[in-house]
């Protein structure tokens, strides 16, 4: 079994076949998704989707692209969706300094408020960082984010950033990056974090994975990220990864099962 723990299977580009798409995941030995919030509507959607579906569950949060349209009222709403069972994580939260569709200062504001909140509803927290990498660190260390734990998703940062992932306690979630042929430096990073703290995933529909690239992503791909791990690793099986990113997930989300 594999858990492909970051999806957004919400997106509309699932819209004409999101139920073939979930169960071409089951059929491929994806056991269990987590589809990710990034505002409150699609923090919404992921929960019902996790509702309708006994192998989705939800995280619930506002993206660093949306966090100027946080408004009053948003933070109440996430207490309330936090306490559907199936809510595993806060995220996906963070500072992304290469669009700035928020800005800087705004960002930061908010990506405190929200760890405050994820320390507050107990749950772990998915971290996007792109081009801010001391920001966010510095964030996490002063916000306490270690006492909750959390996840570096879609990593693809610098060996400095994965140590300090590394040194608070996080995971790495590795997606379909890994296959691409200019990511050897990414693998290098990949085959010296130690096992015990890799998560996989695939971003769907973004980031697909050779050698499905130019396509949509879906969940059952995960298998090639898992795949590559293999060849990173040749030490280690293919089940062992499998089962071992497994257990990682159901560490880091304690209510997936």
């Amino acid at each position: 079994m594999l858990i492909d723990t970051h999806t957004h299977l919400d997106d509309t580009r699932y819209d004409d076949d999101r139920e073939a798409t979930i169960e071409r995941g089951r059929q491929a030995g994806i056991g269990a998704c987590v589809t990710i919030g990034c505002d409150l509507a699609t923090s919404r959607s992921a929960v019902a989707l996790a509702d309708r579906h006994p192998d989705i569950y939800a995280s619930i949060g506002v993206h660093p692209h949306e966090v100027k349209h946080i408004a009053d009222g948003w933070y109440d709403e996430f207490r309330r969706l936090a306490r559907h069972a199936k809510v595993v994580a806060y995220g996906e939260i963070g500072l992304d300094y290469h669009y700035n569709h928020s800005a800087p200062k705004e960002q930061r504001e908010r990506f405190r408020e929200q760890i405050q909140l994820a320390r507050e509803l107990r749950l772990p927290v998915i971290v996007h960082t792109r081009e801010a990498q001391e920001d966010t660190i510095n964030i996490l260390r002063e916000e306490k984010a270690s006492e909750v734990g959390g996840v570096f998703h879609c990593f693809s940062g610098d060996a400095w950033l994965a140590k300090d992932a590394l040194d608070l306690g996080f995971y790495l979630s590795f997606s379909g990056i890994l296959t691409f042929n200019n990511a050897a430096m990414l693998r290098e990073i990949a085959k010296h974090t130690p096992m015990d703290r890799v998560l996989i995933e695939t971003d769907c529909p973004y980031l697909t994975p050779v050698p499905h690239r130019g396509k949509r992503n879906e969940p059952a791909f995960v298998a090639h990220v898992a795949k590559q791990l293999a060849e990173i690793h040749p030490e280690l099986s293919l089940e062992h990864i499998s089962t071992t990113t497994t257990e990682n997930a159901k560490r880091l989300f304690r209510k997936l099962r």
